[in-house]
């Protein structure tokens, strides 16, 4: 890849997934866009880019977008954060209301995330009609695998107690593969957090720990604004380590916020 073809990249990154992409690290470039092209049929990532530029391939140019976006891949992390936020749901304000309960694993990339709640619901055997799990992903590639609900030895070595490994997976033969019970409870959609959410409606708890870091910061800022105008009246959201938000205040444990105009009306 020539720096044309670096430039180009790191401007769609920006333009449509408001990714931060240093178009100067060119071996993570060829070494992320490479089996996007060898998945296309071209020789090399500069023949992607070129056709991408040359053909105005709305297609080609989210599959590059997709490839350079980051991507969790652990099941249950920050485990005790997780148990608390699930815990909330049932215990704390608006719990029983007669409302559905609605939790949106955002970002959910190969979806141990989503699983991860899935899990945990089921283990206290909260996981009934009356709890709706949504899983979204900008890559259309992940979704499809995450719902397939297969993962590697090395993929169910990270974070997964060998108890939940035998509980819920079955072997097979290119690793465990997930209950058809629990990838059942999960809705999964295509979802750019750029976009105004409100189409999907209210939460009471989303779940989006990707790191924000690698975005530009009007673009943070508006993802996590979308995200917080997602929930329902008593919603939390639960980030990453580290990440904040001017709109959001803690609510009583590490990680998880509340909207603080909402802690204003309430007082």
């Amino acid at each position: 890849m020539n720096p044309r073809d670096r430039e180009l990249v790191a401007d769609l990154c920006a333009r449509r997934a408001g990714l931060r992409v240093d178009p100067e690290k060119a071996y993570l470039l060829e070494n992320r866009l490479a089996p996007v092209a060898r998945r296309e049929g071209y020789q090399s990532a500069h023949d992607l880019v070129a056709a991408i530029r040359d053909r105005d391939d709305d297609r080609l140019a989210w599959a590059a977008v997709e490839a350079m976006t980051p991507c969790g891949t652990d099941f249950f992390h920050d485990a005790a954060a997780l148990d608390a936020a699930v815990d909330d749901l049932f215990v704390g304000p608006g719990a029983g209301d007669g409302q559905p309960v609605r939790i949106w694993a955002a970002s959910c990339g190969g979806g141990q995330e989503a699983y991860s709640l899935a899990m945990l619901l089921h283990e206290r055997a909260v996981l009934t009609p009356d709890v709706e799990l949504f899983a979204t992903d900008l890559s259309e590639r992940r979704l499809e695998a995450a719902q397939a609900g297969l993962y590697s030895q090395f993929e169910v070595q990270r974070g997964l107690a060998a108890r939940r490994l035998v509980r819920h997976f079955e072997a097979h033969e290119a690793g465990f593969v997930l209950s058809p019970h629990l990838r059942r409870t999960l809705r999964w959609a295509r979802v750019n957090l750029l976009d105004d959410p409100e189409r999907h409606g209210k939460f009471d708890l989303i779940v989006c720990r990707q790191p924000f870091g690698g975005y530009l910061d009007a673009a943070r800022e508006r993802m996590i604004g979308h995200l917080a105008s997602a929930l329902k009246p008593h919603g939390r959201l639960m980030l990453g380590a580290g990440e904040t938000y001017p709109g959001l205040v803690e609510a009583g444990r590490p990680g998880l916020y509340r909207p603080a105009s909402r802690v204003r009306a309430a007082a």
